[in-house]
């Protein structure tokens, strides 16, 4: 159901700009929307880079048609990257105009639009088979654990905990940032923890031995740098020495950091996503079922899954040779 706390709306008027201010219009869209915090953020820019766009064209957004989209998925196409110097990937514009065909879809709710321009643009086709994302191998993965562990200092503890999560739970940086203490506990007699999905939807993990292990050391030595018992412990799970929440760019460093002192040749390109893609290829190596991982990662869709499992065009594996065999023993 709609908030009813919705800045008024009304149609079009011959002036290029929205009828209210727009980012107000877009907090009473994100309102009703089940995001992470991470999400919304990247939403919010993404709604407010299409304004910025229509505001240099003199175009009212609400005027907007399907090749005034399709105009902004071509410039966005030879947009490049502030990190990567390389114009931004298929993805990536698809996942911006899909932020704002949401957009969109709400102002046809609010009567605010007749139809949502997004919906017949031509948006990039996304190759399931392709990431984009620089892997690593399991003995990459043992290199880069292993460099954590080298590690001495103040953070070391908080690094290793944190390299930890992310190679055997494989989880993303928003969610791996999200975390506090309170989210750990026990289920059923599983070390756990509870975090919030992307999508809005509650999830929770079981933690291996070794992750769990990382994570008391590094939360009893801030518990004692503290003066108090662990339980009384409270807030963020991953701080920085003031205190606040480690963000998502500091994880960004640490893997690359940690990367590089391991050897890791394309230490430079790796990103937090990069152990999250080993997490799932060497699931699907070593056999666990294509539900199971697609469960374990939050993917809605499997063929988003699928697309880590890099032996599945193995000829090897055709059904035709199991239907064949079965079709043997039956006349055996």
């Amino acid at each position: 159901m709609v908030s009813t706390d919705v800045p008024a709306l009304t149609r079009p008027s011959p002036h290029p700009a929205l009828p209210t201010a727009p980012m107000d219009v877009t907090e009473a869209w994100l309102r009703n929307r089940r995001l992470s915090a991470h999400t919304r953020d990247a939403y919010r820019r993404d709604v407010a880079a299409w304004l910025t766009w229509c505001a240099a064209r003199d175009l009212d957004p609400l005027r907007a048609t399907f090749l005034h989209v399709n105009d902004y998925a071509r410039a966005l196409e030879s947009t490049v990257g502030p990190r990567t110097g390389r114009p931004l990937t298929p993805a990536t514009v698809a996942r911006r105009l899909s932020a704002l065909s949401s957009w969109y879809d709400f102002l046809v709710k609010l009567d605010a639009v007749g139809a949502n321009p997004v919906a017949g643009a031509d948006r990039p086709r996304i190759d399931r088979d392709h990431s984009a994302t620089i892997g690593l191998t399991p003995d990459e993965v043992d290199a880069l654990l292993a460099a954590a562990e080298a590690e001495t200092g103040p953070t070391a503890a908080r690094n290793r905990a944190a390299i930890g999560l992310l190679a055997d739970l494989g989880l993303r940086v928003g969610e791996l940032v999200s975390l506090d203490v309170d989210d750990l506990g026990n289920e059923r007699g599983h070390r756990s923890v509870r975090f919030v999905g992307k999508g809005g939807r509650p999830r929770r993990r079981a933690l291996t031995p070794g992750t769990a292990h990382v994570v008391d050391t590094y939360l009893a030595q801030r518990a004692a740098a503290q003066g108090v018992p662990v339980t009384e412990l409270t807030g963020p799970l991953l701080v920085t020495a003031s205190g606040a929440r480690l963000d998502r760019h500091s994880v960004f460093r640490l893997v690359r950091r940690l990367a590089r002192d391991a050897g890791i040749p394309a230490w430079a390109r790796l990103s937090p996503h990069s152990l999250r893609h080993a997490f799932a290829t060497t699931a699907r190596a070593e056999g666990v079922p294509l539900e199971d991982v697609q469960d374990a990662m939050g993917h809605a869709d499997p063929r988003t899954t699928r697309r880590y499992d890099r032996d599945r065009h193995n000829l090897d594996r055709d059904p035709a040779y199991v239907i064949w065999a079965a079709r043997a023993r039956r006349r055996g």
